[in-house]
């Protein structure tokens, strides 16, 4: 057994059984790939994928099992990478990271500025998805760090480190009826078309919660990834808005107004996320202080430990992400 087999199964399986994919992607020959599969199955006496002629077609259950401590043992091999590259060039290596939409937009852009000054060597790759796929790519061990402004990290693999808090706003056209209503209440939004954030969190969204919680019904109409996005729907009468507090620039070419929900609906957590097995090196927790300077090492080595997650997150509902 072969640690290449093990890649070529498991590389396999995460390019849905397609052999000519998996061969481009690692830089190498379909029938090199299929002869090792094959040497491997014949060497542990079983079949890991079903065949139909030359093409294969699923995973069996023993090969599932296969695969997936595959992933995990290919994992550990690239924790040893990462521990010998540690202590022989600390300020080098590759940091992958993963956002959402909004993240990307409006907080990445200056935290990878400033953490390419201190780690220059240190080459950056950024993906960006859903919260959903952002959770699977940390579990595959496709990306190292993750942030998102929805719950991912409930799978025993994953461990979330709550960085900001934020609220959401309201967004409306000037003139507009709930403009003139002292006091906005869901009631009164559950009365008009909403245009919000896609949301794809495992738990479902804690906006919609919120409405039948009260007895109320969010007429969602129209989602998008971007408030800017969200804005211009807005602008075209589509909807009302519902964003994050934070950019209100894009209220700023006058048409439209911007209302806090802050009394209205709870806060909402930021989140950085990284998977339990990951070997954390140096520039990992400096990117993770710069992201949220309370987060230090020792507290993000406290988290991982399962000491004080509960005290962490009580105390930063006031925080901020420092992205000047």
């Amino acid at each position: 057994m072969k640690l290449q087999q093990l890649r070529y199964i498991w590389e396999v399986a995460h390019h849905d059984l397609n052999v000519s994919a998996t061969a481009q992607s690692l830089f190498t020959s379909q029938p090199g790939i299929s002869k090792q599969i094959r040497l491997l199955e014949d060497e542990l006496d079983i079949e890991i994928f079903t065949r139909s002629g030359k093409h294969l077609t699923n995973v069996t259950p023993a090969g599932e099992a296969i695969i997936k401590l595959s992933g995990e043992i290919l994992g550990q091999v690239a924790n040893i990478k990462r521990i010998a590259q540690e202590y022989n060039k600390e300020e080098r290596g590759e940091l992958r990271i993963a956002c959402t939409a909004q993240l990307n937009r409006d907080t990445l852009p200056g935290l990878i500025a400033r953490f390419s000054v201190a780690y220059p060597e240190v080459v950056l790759s950024l993906y960006e998805g859903t919260p959903s796929e952002i959770e699977g790519w940390l579990i595959d061990g496709e990306v190292d760090l993750a942030i998102s402004n929805e719950d991912i990290g409930f799978t025993p693999d994953v461990v979330r480190i709550p960085c900001a808090s934020w609220q959401r706003a309201l967004l409306l056209p000037k003139g507009h009826p709930l403009t003139e209503i002292e006091v906005v209440t869901l009631k009164a939004l559950s009365e008009y078309p909403l245009i919000t954030y896609s949301f794809d969190a495992p738990r479902g969204s804690d906006l919609t919660k919120a409405f039948k919680k009260q007895g109320h019904e969010a007429n969602i109409v129209f989602t998008a990834t971007d408030a800017q996005v969200i804005g211009n729907y807005v602008e075209q009468g589509i909807g009302i808005g519902i964003i994050t507090a934070m950019p209100v620039e894009v209220a700023n070419h006058g048409t439209l107004e911007v209302i806090s929900l802050k009394s209205l609906l709870p806060a909402c957590m930021t989140y950085i996320c990284a998977s339990k097995k990951l070997f954390l090196r140096t520039y990992m927790y400096a990117f993770i202080e710069l992201t949220a300077p309370h987060l230090t090492q020792g507290v993000v080595e406290r988290v991982f430990a399962k000491r004080g997650k509960a005290q962490i997150e009580n105390s930063l509902m006031t925080a901020e992400i420092n992205v000047q």
